[in-house]
């Protein structure tokens, strides 16, 4: 019997997938596998019994994927599944961001019950006026799941699309309008953009990129949303472009205590991924990668080990062995299982930095005997009979 908890409110069109063969429970000290959207794990003592974690949406900042890593957990994220929700409020970010909706709204509510409140609308509406977002630039900078349904959006709404993203797929290039400008620099969607759009995640790499002197490098009076990730801003360098005027609006999805309620700044409470469409397919996508891994050891969609696809077991064995990718460590599972008689119908081994994983079809049933012997090899992390 698997042990699955869930450390936040998961929809129930994906808990309901879940067979008789699991049992959900609300002690995390003795899950199989875990399902979490926005909870903190960084300070959670992870059960010996833990062997997965699926995050319901696509960052994973949340969750200590080192610590994970090193005891042989995986974690699956869910990328693409909440992405047109997101495309669809920063869509209304940058209508909000190039028409001064918000404080049109906040003033009416000063003079709703004002029995002349038609007049009042026609002496003050041009206190609100805004521009249009047709034939103005936008830059979107990273062209994941969200940053290309974002730019192609952009583009029906006759936006001139500039696209940054030196990573981008194959699979991404092909869905990307034809019509987006490949730059090969940030410097250009700095110099060109009138509005500028992120898309990518928070890494060592990433943290607080957009500082002063990124802002000294775009246009004046540029407009920035912020659907990625908080600590991508420096909150001084940006309030700092906001009073000078070098940034019009800050569009965020992620407000703190620093930035919320400065004029020129429209804070959005994390509603990204909150509509009842996200939810459903990121709790479905998260909660067939747990079953998929638990019952025939395949991973799609980690983010701390390599995905390692097999389909199910034909064979009469299946054994899933996470371990430190050194050298000599495929032998000594193959040497192993020969010295007790045992064939390998079918393997696969994929590595992904310092973890492997590597999943072993075999002709006999799997005993005690050998899990147990692969288990005692030094820096083996995890070994699970499938089968």
């Amino acid at each position: 019997m698997f042990k699955i908890t869930c450390l936040n409110s998961i929809a129930h069109v994906g808990l309901e997938l879940f067979s008789g063969q699991y049992e959900q429970t609300d002690r995390f000290d003795e899950a199989t596998a875990a399902l979490v959207r926005s909870a903190a794990m960084h300070e959670l003592e992870l059960p010996a019994s833990l062997e997965a974690i699926a995050r319901a949406g696509a960052g994973v900042n949340n969750i200590p994927l080192d610590k994970c890593a090193e005891q042989g957990i995986v974690v699956f994220n869910t990328p693409g599944a909440n992405a047109n929700g997101v495309k669809e409020l920063v869509v209304a970010g940058l209508l909000l961001s190039s028409r001064d909706i918000v404080e049109g709204i906040h003033w009416v509510k000063t003079v709703e019950t004002d029995p002349g409140l038609d007049k009042l609308v026609e002496k003050n509406k041009a206190k609100f006026a805004g521009i249009e977002i047709r034939g103005k630039k936008i830059g979107v900078i990273g062209l994941g799941a969200v940053g290309i349904l974002v730019a192609n959006a952009a583009n029906n709404l006759d936006m001139e699309v500039y696209g940054y993203d030196p990573f981008i797929s194959v699979d991404a290039a092909w869905k990307l309008s034809k019509h987006v400008k490949h730059c090969r620099s940030l410097d250009e969607i700095y110099r060109e953009c009138d509005f500028i759009t992120v898309h990518i995640p928070l890494t060592d790499s990433t943290k607080a990129m957009f500082n002063q002197e990124a802002f000294a490098l775009m246009k004046n009076g540029v407009n920035l949303l912020n659907f990625s990730r908080d600590s991508l801003f420096n909150d001084d360098d940006l309030l700092a472009a906001l009073a000078s005027g070098k940034v019009n609006r800050y569009v965020t999805d992620f407000p703190n205590a620093k930035v919320a309620g400065v004029k020129g700044v429209i804070a959005i409470p994390h509603l990204g991924a909150s509509t009842i469409e996200s939810e459903d397919t990121c709790a479905i996508m998260a909660v067939e990668q747990i079953m998929d891994y638990l019952e025939n050891g395949n991973i799609r969609n980690s983010v701390n080990y390599p995905d390692c696809d097999m389909g199910r077991c034909g064979s009469a064995g299946r054994i899933a062995i996470n371990y430190q990718n050194i050298p000599n460590m495929l032998s000594q599972f193959t040497t192993i299982l020969s010295k007790n008689n045992i064939n390998i119908s079918n393997m696969i081994n994929k590595s992904r930095g310092v973890w492997a994983y590597a999943i072993v079809d075999i002709d006999s049933p799997t005993t005690d005997d050998v899990i147990q012997s692969i288990r005692n090899i030094k820096d083996v992390l995890r070994v699970r009979a499938i089968k």
